[in-house]
């Protein structure tokens, strides 16, 4: 290949991540690889392009950042690590050839982590909150580990509410993060910063975690893929095992559900202290296996009976057409839970999981903290957290558990659960916000996340596929759940989807 041309590509493919008008970005490849620019590729292929040696290390994180900073109206970064990145990207871009085939597969990839539970030695982790602001990390969280031993440049955290408490990602210290599809709705939460990043086209995935559908929700507010999953399958340690008594889980939103792929596996596992195991299996053998046949429970109404908006329901039917046309069964039916009790428990035991965060930063502060220091509905769930009894958060687990037979025993009958990811399309900006009065907040946050929080309670994975747009342009995701430990399931069937109906080229403008 002539060096001119690659230089050229090069340059190319830096103007076309940092501008916002991208149609004239020029071709980073070479006339016998396809033409592309940062923004298209995910994390596999980024990988590739540097392994090749067809772009540095260097040139694909100056690209993440030109990205990062021409997206800055959308307010998806809330802490940057540039200056560190750059200094591993340049130890990186020294390689030789040998070197380089040597090294993981996403040697030299951009990558952030949400702002939330998740440490990096150093650096600051905020969880949202003014509280946090100057929380500096002395360790890395076991995923951490695991994702700089894939190879992955972390130079970012993506924005959070306060502690995740809420479904949209606006908060005092960062303010709103905005839906890259329509800058007046909500990109979802608690993980909207990464998936208003990925959306954007700053990173193809990006870290998240999901306490209730907090990452189901941003993906589906924002168009992406994103999959929870099963209850204990990644480590939330070194310091927790398990975040909000198994409740929250780890993993990623992406634009392909072959980075998801290749990242739950890269990541899954036990670490030291594990006692809840699901099995672990090669997720990127079962992309390449379509699933036939699967018997598919379809789940259309709100389990607290508040009605699901009619846009959502069309995502739904739709995703129910589609996958009867690729020969699976689909079939209305629901499992039969303990709705109330379920979600009274939950309440109990995200309070209760705010109240030892807030009370472990007490202890390093030497002092409470004050009222203005945290979100009013937090400040107002803090107080009745420390009016909680031992025996409700007791009884709180032991409906999770019930529910998880109940589901159990459901899925003996079916593949699969579809349903909506949430009872309305992505909500305007200050809906869910945590700064309003609690009455206001209570009616949009009952259709935020009726469907995904009952997989957070039972432990059992599930995903968010980006099937369908409203007539106002928004995206409308559709969920799908699956036995415990189900996740290859679930992505093979999200692969046959996409190469049925693919998402990646919609992209917001």
């Amino acid at each position: 290949m002539d060096d001119g041309h690659i230089d050229n590509g090069r340059r190319g493919f830096l103007r076309g991540a940092g501008a916002l008008g991208l149609a004239a970005a020029t071709p980073v490849f070479a006339a016998s690889r396809p033409a592309g620019r940062y923004e298209d590729q995910d994390a596999i292929e980024l990988g590739r392009l540097i392994r090749d040696g067809q772009l540095t290390p260097t040139e694909v994180l100056e690209s993440a950042i030109a990205r990062a900073e021409a997206s800055a109206p959308l307010n998806a970064v809330a802490l940057r690590h540039y200056e560190q990145a750059r200094e591993r990207a340049r130890a990186l871009s020294r390689a030789g050839r040998a070197e380089r085939l040597a090294r993981p597969p996403l040697a030299g990839v951009p990558f952030g982590l949400k702002d939330l539970q998740v440490a990096l030695k150093g650096t600051v982790t905020t969880h949202g909150s003014v509280f946090f602001r100057d929380a500096v990390a002395d360790h890395d969280s076991t995923l951490v580990q695991r994702y700089q031993a894939a190879g992955l440049n972390i130079f970012a955290k993506f924005t959070s509410p306060e502690f995740g408490q809420t479904a949209t990602t606006e908060s005092r210290l960062f303010g709103a993060t905005r839906n890259p599809w329509n800058p007046a709705h909500s990109a979802g939460g608690s993980s909207g910063g990464s998936a208003a990043a990925v959306a954007a086209g700053i990173v193809p995935v990006a870290h998240a975690s999901d306490g209730g559908g907090s990452i189901r929700i941003p993906a589906s507010h924002c168009g992406v893929f994103g999959l929870k999953p099963s209850r204990g399958l990644v480590p939330m340690g070194p310091k927790a095992l398990e975040g909000w008594m198994g409740l929250s889980v780890h993993n990623v939103i992406s634009r392909s559900v072959r980075d998801s792929a290749l990242l739950l596996q890269l990541s899954q596992g036990p670490e030291a202290g594990s006692r809840v195991l699901p099995p672990t299996h090669n997720l990127m053998d079962a992309l390449r296996k379509a699933p036939k046949g699967l018997r598919i429970a379809l789940m259309e109404t709100n389990p607290f009976g508040m009605g699901v908006h009619a846009d959502c329901l069309d995502a739904v039917r739709q995703a129910a057409a589609l996958c009867a046309r690729l020969g699976h069964h689909v079939e209305p039916a629901a499992p039969r839970l303990p709705i109330q009790e379920m979600f009274a428990g939950m309440g109990v035991m995200t309070g209760t999981g705010m109240l030892t965060t807030v009370q472990a930063r007490e202890k390093a502060l030497g002092r409470a903290v004050r009222e203005d220091e945290l979100e009013p509905l937090n400040w107002r769930s803090l107080q009745l957290a420390k009016g909680y009894r031992a025996e409700q958060v007791f009884a709180a687990r032991g409906v999770f558990d019930q529910a998880g037979r109940l589901l159990d025993e459901f899925f003996a009958g079916y593949d699969l659960i579809l349903s909506p990811v949430t009872a309305a399309p992505p909500p305007l900006l200050g809906e869910l916000s945590l700064d309003q009065p609690w009455e206001r907040f209570v009616k949009a946050a009952v259709l935020a996340s009726p469907f995904t929080a009952i997989f957070n309670m039972s432990g059992h994975p599930a995903m968010s596929v980006p099937l369908h747009w409203n007539a106002a342009g928004l995206p409308i995701g559709v969920q799908f759940a699956a036995p415990f430990g189900g996740e290859a399931r679930l992505l093979a069937l999200a692969a046959q989807l996409e190469d049925a109906a693919p998402w990646r080229q919609r992209r917001p403008a």
